[in-house]
């Protein structure tokens, strides 16, 4: 019974995803409300009408008071979770007690972030952020939905199954030595090829990463690049997944077909015939398959055809050579410039194995400008919706009459051919008569709505440029189909003899087995460097076909509740202001630090940290980077060093010590990070 909605205003629903279970409860809901002989009302129509109370009583509360609801249950134990984005009302939904409202309220932040990759800065005007989220065209509609709902399953699939969703961070393969071949090769001869290729239609190749199912082989960002922070980095692994699920019995071949490759150190020898998970063990007639969205069947065939095809139509399989654009965090000298625009390539090697190429598109400087303008509007803005006007509205760097300079020239090197640059030139005009004219207005409060206006129309000429095709089709936008064959095969070549060996580690990357000899009495860890954004943790079995260190499919399914649960408690107390859990759970000992370190590996003193309120922005890295922030408050204290940050999660016997377990935390937060086991990227 789970459902996410997004809707405006006006109660109009911009986007929705129901599980088969809320599915049906809407429609038997309407249903039994119809009268006899007439069909079932569009399932659209009969959610709209459903949320409609909801979402007017948020904006009545807004109006009146200046506030509205965060979450509220109802008596059938539904809980509702909203957050209201500019003009968008997000809405999650959870009715059988498998959700809390910290698990909906992350849900709605991922699909904010999922957006903003999708459609950039259009995110930032509520009027065409509607018009794309809602195209006219019913067909349109309907795949755009299709899509965003395949995404936000995948994410939840991963959230459910995989320690590096569950913890926002990234997982690497370990095997040193392969992992430093494939980053010279990309470095060396990939990129360096398709950056010399006059087939790249004047992109330029910035990164490029080679994804076993869900975990980092190599990484390799060209000297021109701005390190790719790990929010966009997981939102697109999240985009390769979907495109390409993994298929665990299909993708990973038997023990005997990796012996003579396996080469990973004295791990190799305790790893086990791989294990499938529970979803791909189960036959497609038993469960729904991910990315499929419920379909309720109808007698009526009529009714079939009605709006509800929005739910059945289904979106082709994607396209290797057609890229993706994506608008991701760009960091330069100059400043910090989110949702630049980027084409992502997902190129598939083997099941389970893939090739993702960023490109940097050859308008991006538009972007640039686009965002340096919208900043000063929304500053200047901001200080008139504080009452300040005249010479106290325009201070600051740059000044309004700096903005005014650029953006004549931005504007006159667009051109008037466009409808849309013809919009901005009348309304910049409009606006420089009213704030710059002598005898005019000038500066006050009048000039709030003619802000958002030159707002509106700088993020049409961005929609224009980067999310519209435009143009005339024989010119190419993007690396040529041979080339990206040509990269594809490379990598093929350099990787044949690893694959099936990639795939079993990939599922096996390293065991509990290895570390039982120090740690006696270790069930299982999670170490993660928040710097980097990267983690390690041993492999979790949860399925009935293999035996591993934690036993059979059951007690490891049992051991991973109770990892889930320590991740969702450690969360509430990191919320609370403390950086230090231990928990007594029956016959197990849960500990939980977070702590920084300079860059020498020195321990420094633990600080306050700060408290958040019940309905803030969930930690984590994904949606919204808790840590950045975290470590930018911490820093404050510590000027000139580099400050790093650390998280340990163990799970012990209860029957070990106190001193004993928290002596076994100490050693392996050192042991884990030594650079021989795990180089840097």
């Amino acid at each position: 019974m789970k459902c996410l909605l997004i809707a405006s205003e006006s109660a109009e629903v911009l986007f929705h995803w129901t599980d088969p279970e809320y599915q049906q409860h809407v429609q038997e809901q309407y249903g039994a409300s119809q009268e006899e002989g007439q069909g079932l009302p569009a399932f659209e129509d009969s959610i709209s009408t459903l949320f409609a109370p909801i979402i007017i009583s948020c904006s009545t509360m807004v109006d009146r008071l200046g506030d509205s609801y965060t979450s509220f249950t109802t008596e059938n134990n539904h809980i509702y979770v909203l957050h209201q984005f500019d003009e968008c009302l997000y809405i999650a939904v959870n009715g059988d007690g498998e959700e809390g409202e910290d698990d909906l309220r992350r849900k709605t932040y991922v699909m904010k972030k999922m957006i903003e990759v999708l459609f950039g800065m259009v995110t930032l005007s509520s009027y065409l952020l509607r018009k794309e989220l809602r195209p006219q065209d019913t067909d349109q509609r309907a795949r755009l939905w299709k899509h965003l709902q395949s995404l936000l399953e995948t994410y939840s699939h991963l959230r459910e199954n995989d320690q590096s969703f569950l913890v926002e961070a990234v997982e690497r393969l370990i095997h040193p030595t392969l992992c430093e071949q494939c980053i010279e090769f990309l470095e060396r001869r990939l990129v360096q090829q398709l950056n010399s290729s006059v087939e790249r239609a004047g992109e330029e190749v910035l990164h490029a990463f080679i994804l076993v199912h869900t975990k980092l082989l190599a990484f390799y960002s060209s000297r021109t690049a701005s390190t790719l922070n790990t929010s966009d980095l997981l939102t697109l692994i999240i985009m390769a997944q979907n495109m390409y699920p993994s298929n665990v019995d299909h993708d990973d071949p038997g023990p005997e077909d990796v012996e003579s490759t396996s080469g990973s150190g004295p791990e190799s020898f305790y790893t086990p015939e791989p294990s499938p998970t529970d979803r791909d063990s189960s036959s497609s007639e038993e469960k729904p398959v991910r990315g499929s969205t419920p379909v309720f069947e109808f007698v009526d065939p009529d009714i079939q055809m009605a709006e509800d095809s929005l739910q059945t139509l289904e979106v082709p399989p994607p396209d290797p050579s057609t890229p993706h654009r994506v608008f991701l965090e760009v960091s330069l000298k100059e400043g910090l410039y989110p949702m630049m625009p980027h084409s992502m390539y997902c190129l598939p090697l083997w099941p389970g194995i893939t090739l993702v190429l960023l490109t940097k598109v050859p308008t991006s400087a538009v972007a640039m400008s686009v965002y340096k303008f919208l900043e000063a509007f929304a500053k200047l803005e901001k200080r008139l919706s504080e009452g300040q006007e005249g010479s106290a509205a325009t201070r600051g760097q740059p000044t309004i009459h700096d903005v005014r300079t650029k953006l004549d020239k931005f504007i006159k090197a667009l051109g008037p051919s466009e409808i849309q640059s013809a919009q901005l030139q009348n309304v910049w005009t409009e606006f420089k008569n009213r704030a710059f004219t002598r005898g005019g207005p000038g500066f006050n409060r009048d000039l709030i709505p003619w802000c958002k206006n030159m707002k509106t129309q700088l993020c049409g000429i961005y929609r224009q440029c980067f999310l519209i095709e435009s143009g005339p089709t024989d010119i190419p936008r993007r690396l040529s189909p041979g080339l990206q064959e040509r990269a594809q095969t490379m990598v093929q070549e350099k990787l044949m003899d690893w694959k099936d060996f990639l795939l079993v580690k990939s599922k096996r990357n390293i065991t509990m087995v290895s570390y039982l000899e120090d740690f006696p009495g270790l069930i299982h860890f999670i170490c993660v460097d928040r710097s980097s954004g990267q983690m390690i943790a041993p492999s979790l079995s949860i399925t009935e076909r293999a035996t591993s260190e934690l036993g059979k499919g059951p007690v490891a399914q049992f051991i991973k509740r109770k990892v889930w649960n320590l991740v969702s408690t450690t969360r509430h107390y990191l919320q609370k202001g403390y950086s230090t859990v231990t928990l007594r759970d029956g016959d197990f000992y849960f500990c939980y630090f977070l702590w920084f370190e300079n860059e020498t590996g020195f321990k420094l003193e633990a600080g306050d940290i700060p408290v958040l309120p019940d309905d803030s922005a969930p930690i984590g890295m994904l949606a919204w980077d808790y840590y950045r922030k975290l470590l930018r408050y911490y820093s404050k204290n510590h000027q000139g060093e580099v400050v790093k940050c650390y998280e340990l999660l163990t799970v012990h016997l209860g029957v070990i010590p106190t001193e004993i377990i928290l002596q076994h935390c100490r050693q392996l937060a050192s042991k884990l990070w030594e650079p021989s086991r795990n180089p840097l990227l």
